[in-house]
Parts: structure tokens; sequence; C-alpha cells
């Protein structure tokens, strides 16, 4: 039987098997990850050349943006080289490293989007400790600790992974070095182990995400009492829409790392690994753009 250390290569998913579906499908990955570096770009530009938008909401965003940008440009830029060449091929190196940052990136960001519905909370119901809760190096050491965060969540699971002996092959169903399709690869009892690290870490990015829910719940019932409707609706166009993003990525990625194999199929593990990979990184741009005037007047003056 074949182990991890003789397998010197991997093959991805392939998404068509003729030339113009494969060029076709280049097209719209680089369309997709074209408009994602658009979007997070002018965000960071934005609040990085702009001193009215060195604030904690705003430096978190900053960070967000970051994550976004380094999650999509993990997964996208090798699927479109192969199907742009023709070739399924991913080195063993480039696997292990494309689930490193893709579990570095997930967590960090999961946990980012907590302290922002956190900031969001201490703006509206402490808005007089809001200068003292969130000063600056707060909002330095809470931001150190979403990125520390990620890079502890992705080591277990990138050594635990690629320690287990493979004997089904080396075709991952996905366009991307994902962990459970890698543990289908696994014959060996010890890939439960890496199955009880993810149960544990997917429970984990759980009690995050109803962390959120419930800061975004007390926000909302704090708006119905305002007086103001115009600001009733700023504030729920804001926070519902990031809110669903925020739904959309948290169950999809439950779901892909949780779903028994019985239910598994190469279609329903492409479209639930798009929705948690590629969607959240292009629609949070527009998502904390589109309702804010600040960050508008920012990057127009970007463009003088």
């Amino acid at each position: 039987m074949p182990n991890i250390s003789s397998v010197s290569d991997f093959l991805l998913l392939a998404f068509a098997d003729t030339r113009e579906l494969q060029l076709l499908h280049f097209a719209l990955f680089l369309g997709i990850y074209l408009a994602a570096l658009l979007g997070n770009g002018l965000i960071i530009t934005a609040v990085a050349c702009n001193h009215h938008l060195h604030t904690p909401m705003y430096f978190f965003l900053l960070n967000l943006a970051l994550l976004d940008l380094g999650c999509i440009s993990t997964t996208l830029p090798k699927a479109m080289a192969n199907a742009l060449w023709n070739t399924r091929a991913i080195s063993h190196q480039g696997c292990a490293a494309q689930l490193f940052f893709v579990a570095f990136f997930f967590e960090a960001e999961i946990s980012l989007l907590t302290i922002m519905s956190y900031d969001r909370y201490i703006a509206i119901f402490k808005p007089l400790h809001y200068g003292s809760l969130l000063g600056s190096r707060a909002c330095a050491q809470m931001a150190a600790a979403a990125w520390g965060s990620g890079f502890l969540h992705a080591v277990p699971h990138t050594a635990n992974t690629f320690s287990l002996p493979l004997c089904q092959g080396n075709a991952v169903d996905q366009f991307f070095c994902e962990i459970p399709q890698i543990l289908k690869l696994s014959c060996s009892d010890a890939y439960l182990r890496e199955v009880g690290v993810l149960v544990f870490s997917v429970f984990l990015g759980f009690c995050y995400f109803l962390s959120i829910v419930l800061s975004y719940v007390q926000i909302f019932r704090a708006v119905l009492r305002m007086p103001s409707e115009q600001g009733r609706h700023k504030v729920f166009f804001t926070c519902l829409p990031h809110l669903a993003v925020v739904s959309l990525f948290v169950s999809t990625a439950m779901f892909a790392y949780l779903k028994p194999p019985s239910i598994s199929s190469p279609s329903l593990d492409l479209v639930v690994a798009v929705l948690y990979s590629v969607v959240p990184p292009v629609v949070n741009p527009l998502i904390y753009s589109m309702r804010n005037q600040d960050l508008k007047e920012a990057v127009k003056k970007l463009f003088g």
C-alpha cells in the first residue's frame, strides 16, 4: 500500500473535459478573483491612506480584507492555472501548503468576525467607554489574537492530516486541498484522531458564530428602539447582509467538514466549497462599502 511518503503529487478535481469549458471556467474564476482583488484592495488602500478611517472599526475591516485576499488567493489561482494548462496536478508540498493556509485563514476570519461584532456591540451599548475598551493597543492585541488563532488552528490540522497513511490513490475530489477530501484517501484508523480535532474546531467555530448572533440580536433590539427610522434602516441594511454572509460562511463550512460520507458527491462538495471559500471574499467588500458613506468618500479621494 502506498503511504503519504510515496505520494509525490495529488490530482485536483477537473471542472470539465472539453477545452472550451476549461477556458470558460478559467475566465469565470479570473473575473471572480479580480473582483475580490479590486474590492478588498480598495478597502485596504482607503483605510491605510485616510487618517479619518484610523478607528477600531476600520482597522478590523482592513484586517478582514487582508484575510479575504489571503483566503481566495490560496484556492483560486491554482484552480485557474490547472484549467488554463489542462492539468489536475498539485505537488505534495503545494497541497500541504494549501491545506495549511485554508485552515489558517478560515479560523482567523471567524475569530476576527467575532471581534468585529464585539466592536459594534461596544459602540452601541457602551459608547462612553468605547475609546478605553477599544484603544489602539487593545485593537492590535485582538487582531494579533485572531491571526494567532489561525496559526494555532492550522498547524495541528496540517500535521495530523499529512501524517496519515494513504491507500486510496491521490485523486482529491475538490478544486483545492481540503481536509475531508484528504481523509477520504486514508486507510488507517489513525484518521479518527484528525476527525476528533476537526469536530472540536467546528464546535469552536460554532461558539464563535453563536457569539456573533447574540451580539447582533442585542444590536437589533437596541436599533428597534431608535426614534429615527432612517437610522434604523441604515443599521439594518448594514448588519443584516453581514450576518447573512457570516451565516453562509459558517453553515457551509460546518456542512463541508461534518457531513457524512453517504451524502457526499463531487457536485455537492464543489458547490459547498465555492460558497464558503469564494463567495465571502467577493461579497464582503460590497457589504461593508455600499452603505458606508465614509468609506465611499475615502475611495473617491483615492481617484482624485
